[in-house]
Formats: structure tokens, C-alpha cells, sequence
């Protein structure tokens, strides 16, 4: 079967807004510059859109050299350059990884806008997949993430107003599959490879309105009706797929992608 690719997004700050690519780089660590960035609290647990919504309204950019991020959370935008430095110790829940500490300016920056103390890193290392022998940055398991087009369209035939892509922050957005057609793919191929690992259990970001930081109950609430099952022994609300790269390229909005 083939599907098309209708979009492509990284997320240069862990839990922050999304940057929609027409072409994307694929790493074994995912997309280059994905998730490459994260806040932490004081004692390096990272922060998330779970408890802090506002991290929406963040719009980083990331070319591999300066970080910048606009907010209407700031008077002014944060430009920096990348630092490197010694690695310090932080956790995704709860799982051990390392980050390089971007400097008090960057801090002190975030922790205004955000209301909450908390330091910016940059991820150092190397960190496994929980299954299927891959790397990834600061993402919660996997490095990619993939979600229908269909199984949206799907979705929003069940509630009242139409819910946007980025409630659900996919790297790849495909269209061709049918409604929840990813759920039996475990290959994409074509100028890249992704193994499909598993279902994506959602939680509550996906209640977050992206544009405003506001909430409502009605994305999981719904998808909770119909999308819930066992999987590896936990119960979980699941739409879309988590995958780990196999095959290294460029991927590109409007190609093909071969799904088996």
C-alpha cells in the first residue's frame, strides 16, 4: 500500500510548539533537531505541556547553530547560540539521560515567561528505546511518531468541533492508509525506513488547544470511548504509531512512502 506524506513537524524544546517542515532529515535519533532541547526543573525532572500548558505558546526554531524562541508569554524573543558544556544528570519520566545547561540567560528567560523556575538543556549522550533497539534525544520512548490523516478526519466525525493535527504533535502525517490504516503497518519505506514499534498512548496534552495553552476534556474523553485497549500488560488510550528509524534519508511532504 502506499501513503503520501501530508506533513512533516520537529520539535526543537521538548513539549513545546511544533515547526512544520516541507522536508525533514531522518537520523537513527529521529528527525535532525527533534526534540534536541528541554526544560527542566531545579532538580532536572523535565517539564511537560501535562503540567505546564503554557509550554504551547513557545515557537522555538533550531538550526543547529542559534536556538530562537518567540512567545506572547515574553516582551522579547530568546536568540542564543547552542552551548556546549559539562553534561549534567536529568530524567524523562523518571528515566536517566543527560543535558548540557544552556546558560542563566536562557534560564532566567523561560522561567519568566513560564511563571515556574527552570533551566534549558541541551541533550549529550545516549539514550535507548524502550523496545526495538533504537537511540532517541528527548522524546518519551521512541523518535517518531506517525498519525493518519484518515484517523483524524475519523476522530473529528465524533465530536462537536473539529480538532487540529497539532493537538496531537505527529512528526508524520500520512494520508492513504484509511482510518486507522497505521495501525497494521510495520514498515515505511521510501527515501527512509521506519519501523513501526507500537500504538501511541496518549494522555492529557492532547486536551491542550496549541494555540491559546487552553483545555478542554473532549480529545482523550472521546478517543477514550473507542481507542482504549491493553497493551504490554497497561491499559491505554492509543492513536497513531511510534516507530524507530532503520533506514537513514530524506523525507520529503507530497512523497510517497511504501507502508507494509
Amino acid at each position: 500500500m502506499l501513503a503520501v506524506i501530508a506533513g512533516l513537524n520537529v520539535f526543537p524544546i521538548k513539549s513545546a510548539g511544533g515547526v512544520a517542515l516541507a522536508e525533514a532529515e531522518l537520523t537513527p535519533q529521529g528527525f535532525r533537531h527533534d526534540r534536541a532541547f528541554m526544560l527542566v526543573r531545579p532538580d532536572g525532572r523535565h517539564l511537560s505541556q501535562r503540567e505546564v500548558p503554557e509550554l504551547a505558546l513557545l515557537r522555538p526554531a533550531y538550526d543547529g547553530v542559534k536556538l530562537t524562541v518567540h512567545t506572547p508569554l515574553a516582551d522579547s524573543p530568546l536568540i542564543c547560540e547552542a552551548a556546549d558544556g559539562p553534561a549534567r544528570d536529568v530524567t524523562v519520566h523518571r528515566l536517566p539521560c543527560q543535558g548540557i545547561d544552556q546558560g542563566d540567560d536562557a534560564a532566567e528567560w523561560f522561567s519568566d515567561a513560564l511563571g515556574i523556575g527552570c533551566r534549558l538543556v541541551r541533550f549529550t549522550g545516549t539514550r535507548p528505546t524502550k523496545r526495538g533497539g533504537g537511540t532517541l534525544t528527548f522524546a518519551d520512548g521512541y523518535p517518531v511518531s506517525v498519525l493518519s490523516g484518515e484517523s483524524l478526519d475519523d476522530l473529528n466525525d465524533r465530536v462537536d468541533a473539529p480538532l487540529p493535527m497539532d493537538r496531537f504533535r505527529p512528526n508524520i502525517v500520512l494520508r492513504g492508509l484509511g482510518p486507522y490504516g497505521e495501525d497494521g503497518v510495520t514498515r515505511l519505506r521510501g527515501g527512509a525506513e521506519i519501523e513501526l514499534i507500537k500504538p501511541c498512548a496518549r494522555c492529557v496534552i492532547i486536551n491542550t488547544d496549541q494555540e491559546t495553552a487552553r483545555r478542554s476534556p473532549v480529545a482523550l474523553r472521546t478517543l477514550a470511548g473507542y481507542r482504549t485497549g491493553h497493551f504490554n500488560g497497561s491499559r491505554e488510550i492509543v492513536f497513531g504509531r511510534l516507530g524507530v528509524p532503520r533506514v537513514t534519508g530524506v523525507l520529503r511532504v507530497g512523497g510517497e512512502l511504501s507502508a507494509t
